[in-house]
């Protein structure tokens, strides 16, 4: 659940054309992007990557980590496909064309790799080790990655607990954050790099965790937001400048995941 919440303090709400008052459906983007707009294709598909991510967790019947899975990879290139080659002229939404593009690359995936399997038998990489004994080494890397898998999921978990802890003490439950979360990316954006800076400066960081509040007064000698901004968006800032500062690997790679993500869309 906390990992849920996490993706959505992080995630995207505006809508998928930034640029129009009024959201546009999928099908007239689509048609724009056909007619050369890269710039928005980037941000249609970094838009709809949660939806891929659904579809694609749908059709494995199991969570499908976007970071870390090759399903999620094929589901993606399967999307960007079914946006060439979508036509208005079928009667059909866009959304249900590509869930149907987005299946059939991943059956001949799946076909692909249980035909492999069948193909060459794990037997066949079969050797002996320096005691005679016999290895296999395919089995064991993917019994490795099968632990690393369940072991980052595991150390996700705990890390966001431990932040949850954390954010307590400033008064802040992990739930708020889904409500602080900038609703443009832009506006995001600015607030990943102030709690960047903020977990870079010793002294500021030092008066946040001893005071318990954040430095708004000595932020806003080094940030070019109002003073305003700094305090609608405490809680935010707080918590992008903790995951910078404390122990939280995994957390830092969704935060650098999601900037990318943002520049991508520029």
């Amino acid at each position: 659940m906390l990992l849920v919440l996490f993706k959505k303090f992080l995630g995207k709400r505006q809508s998928p054309h930034p640029d129009s008052a009024e959201p546009q459906p999928p099908e007239q983007l689509v048609i724009r992007i056909q007619e050369g707009d890269l710039r928005l294709r980037n941000q249609f598909i970094t838009d709809y990557q949660p939806y891929v991510a659904k579809v694609t967790s749908r059709f494995c019947k199991r969570y499908v980590d976007p970071a870390r899975d090759d399903e999620f990879s094929i589901a993606l290139g399967a999307f960007n496909e079914a946006i060439n080659q979508f036509s208005t002229e079928s009667g059909r939404s866009f959304l249900g064309f590509s869930e149907q593009v987005i299946r059939r690359r991943l059956i001949d995936y799946v076909r692909k790799e249980q035909r492999f399997s069948q193909q060459l038998p794990y037997s066949t990489f079969d050797v002996e080790d320096e005691e005679d004994n016999v290895v296999n080494p395919v089995e064991i890397h993917q019994a490795m990655e099968q632990y690393e898998k369940q072991k980052g999921m595991e150390e996700r978990g705990s890390e966001i607990m431990d932040l949850n802890r954390c954010l307590a003490d400033f008064g802040v439950q992990f739930s708020d954050l889904v409500d602080a979360s900038p609703k443009h990316d832009d506006s995001r954006q600015a607030l990943f790099v102030i709690g960047k800076q903020l977990s870079e400066n010793a002294e500021f960081m030092g008066a946040m965790l001893s005071k318990r509040v954040l430095p708004i007064k000595e932020l806003m000698g080094i940030v070019s937001v109002s003073r305003k901004t700094l305090e609608r968006n405490r809680k935010f800032i707080i918590a992008v400048a903790l995951i910078y500062n404390g122990p939280y690997p995994y957390l830092r790679d969704y935060l650098h995941i999601k900037e990318e993500s943002n520049k991508g869309g520029e």
